[in-house]
Formats: structure tokens, sequence, C-alpha cells
């Protein structure tokens, strides 16, 4: 049997070299670059365990889920956590990220989640990046739903470690992902003696088996056909130009908003502020007495397709996520799903106006591009 995606030669180290220098490109950064063999929680985990131990003070922000998930690692790792929590409908700003190193000024690692595409809010990491540099402290950023919706500048916003993944806007595969890393970073690895060493975990693993060789030889067989693909959806960013990709991401996020508010029938966002809503994914919430995954499940039925899906968790019955990213970033998918949500709300026996939503929607667009 043949197939082309079977009996492929082998990836060389030089290719795989060539494909984080794009990487690096993408990123427009000067740092080592590390791509992994796995999803993004692969160097997420990483990262954290890399640089935090029973000496760190971390200032951990949570703004959806997954700033969470960073709280419960840094502190099995031993670290000191301070939580900066705030509500899911917003972001973070570096007023409160400032007042925190006020009360703590032992805290010497920030993580922070740039767009949360659960809750689909973003933060301003460039501002909170300034407050981070007066202080000294490591910088821990979660890219993976922001890359290519948004600007990722980890060298201008002195970002340590940025982890990107290519699941989401950028259109490529789940199973590969990436990590810049400073050399404050690796030094902060160096001198941790919990940082993982000989495993599939360890960054100083490729730090020393990979780069300081040279990026001569792997430290293992690399996961191919995802390899290829990251190649590929990097080749396609930038014959479109990041620029392009990222505008396609805003005018889909602006016509999801502008839709949903013109809908009526008791949808509306879930991120209040609309500098505050991410690209990436649009959140809506229900009308009182509506379930969103009952809604999202009817919607589903006209078009299975559509890029539809019910929050997570405690956020199932409440909340609608619209994932406009990748090849769903575009107005008329957008409008496709508003006028799924309309048919299904109108179903229920609440008073929506398709029309002013899908009028509302392509008039975001126009003023987008203006």
């Amino acid at each position: 049997m043949t197939h082309p995606l079977l009996d492929l030669a082998p990836l060389s180290a030089a290719r795989f070299a060539s494909i984080e220098d794009r990487v690096a490109r993408l990123l427009g950064t000067g740092q080592d670059v590390v791509i992994t063999q796995g999803e993004a929680l692969l160097p997420l985990e990483g990262a954290i365990r890399a640089t935090a131990g029973p000496g760190t003070t971390a200032l951990n922000v949570i703004t959806g889920p997954y700033g969470q998930t960073f709280g419960n690692w840094l502190r099995d790792c031993g670290a000191t956590v301070v939580d900066l929590a705030v509500p899911f409908h917003t972001a973070v700003h570096a007023e409160q990220v400032r007042e925190a190193f006020e009360a703590h000024p032992e805290i010497d690692f920030v993580s922070l989640v740039h767009a949360e595409a659960a809750t689909g809010n973003t933060n301003p990491v460039a501002e909170i990046g300034e407050v981070v540099r007066e202080r000294g402290a490591l910088f821990y950023l979660d890219a993976v739903a922001s890359v290519a919706a948004e600007p990722v500048l980890p060298d201008a916003w002195g970002v340590d470690l940025c982890v990107i993944g290519a699941q989401k806007a950028m259109g490529g595969p789940a199973g590969v992902s990436a990590v810049s890393v400073s050399a404050r970073a690796w030094a902060r690895m160096a001198a941790n003696p919990r940082a993982p060493r000989r495993s599939y975990l360890s960054l100083l693993d490729w730090k020393e088996r990979w780069i300081d060789g040279g990026r001569k030889a792997l430290l293992h067989a690399p996961a191919q056909l995802e390899m290829l693909a990251l190649e590929a959806c990097l080749e396609r960013i930038e014959a479109s130009g990041l620029e392009t990709v990222t505008a396609r991401h805003a005018s889909a996020a602006a016509a999801a908003r502008a839709g949903a508010l013109a809908m009526g029938g008791g949808l509306e966002p879930y991120v209040r502020e609309a500098r505050e809503a991410a690209p990436v994914a649009t959140t809506l919430r229900v009308p009182a007495e509506t379930d969103a995954s009952e809604l999202v499940a009817r919607a589903l039925e006209s078009d299975p397709a559509l890029p539809l899906a019910a929050g997570g968790g405690a956020l199932a019955k409440e909340m609608i996520r619209v994932n406009h990213y990748g090849p769903d970033a575009s107005p008329e998918t957008v409008r496709r799903c508003l006028a799924a949500l309309g048919a299904a709300l109108a179903e229920r026996g609440l008073a929506v106006d398709t029309e002013a939503a899908d009028r509302a929607a392509q008039g975001a667009v126009s003023r987008q591009q203006d």
C-alpha cells in the first residue's frame, strides 16, 4: 500500500532547524526557539518545571482556566504562588500587576496567558511586560491562542518564555509546539536543581544536546507529519503576510461582536469591553433560562461544520464560543454562525433580528478595513 503520508524520508536536523528559524521569524525574536514534539501543554508545563522551585515566588495571573492550571503546576514545584485573579469577562491590567509587586516585592516570576480562547479575553502584554521588567522578574507567557491572531512580540515585551501552538490561529497541527527562551531563562533553568533532565519535559536537554551542539543531531525521532504540517502552515502565513492573517482574525472578531449585539434575543458578548476581547474567539452569554449547550447543539444541526462550542465546565450552560480562528477566521463563517444561532433562539420563542445581525456584521468588517 502506498500513501502520501507514508514511507517519507527521515526529517533531517537541518530541516528541523530551518523550521525553528521560521518560528523565530514569526515571533520576531532573536531568542533561542525550541520546537517541542507534542501539544502545547508539553512546553507550558516543561517551562514552569524548569524555572520554578521552592525558592520561587510567582505571581500567577488568572483570567481563565489555563491560569488556574499554571498555578497548580507552580505549587507542585514548591513555589510560593500569589494569585491575581480577575473575572473571566474582563482582562488584567498593568496597574493590578504593579500593585501585586508592591504588596509582594519578593515576586521573581510572572505567569500570564495572553489570550484565553476559553473565555474570549486578551491581556495587554506590552504594558504588563514593562512592569515585570522594572522588577526584574522572569516573564512566562502562554501565547498559544494569540499567535497569528494578534501581535506576539516576546523580545519587545520582555518575555523570557513564550509558548506557542499551531492549532488555533496559525491553522496548523495540534501535535507540535514551540517555546522561545531568553538567556535569563536558560540561566534560571541551569541553576535550578529540580529542572527536568533526561525527560520529555526537559528544555535543558534541548539546550545542551541540540542548541549547544550547533543543531546537528536531534534528541529523538521527530514527529515528522506534524513537523511537515507546521512547516506548511508557516509557509502559508509567510505567503499571505502575518499582518494580513491577524487582520482576518480582527475582522472576524469585529463581525461576531457587532452581529451578536444587533441580534437581540438576549444574546450578548461575554467579554464586556471590546478592547479586552480576543480576536481568536468571541464568547457570547446566552439569555436567562437558556442552556448554551442545547442552543449550540440545535445550531449545529443546520451545519455541523460551524465553529461553535459551548463553554467548558461551569460555563457550559451560560456561554457560547464562536471559534473564528485559522481557516474559520472569516466574516462569512461568522455570519453563518450568527444565522444558525439566531434560528435556534427563534425556535425558543425569543425575538431576534438575523437580518440586522448580518448587516451589523458586514458593517463592522467594513469599518475594520477602513
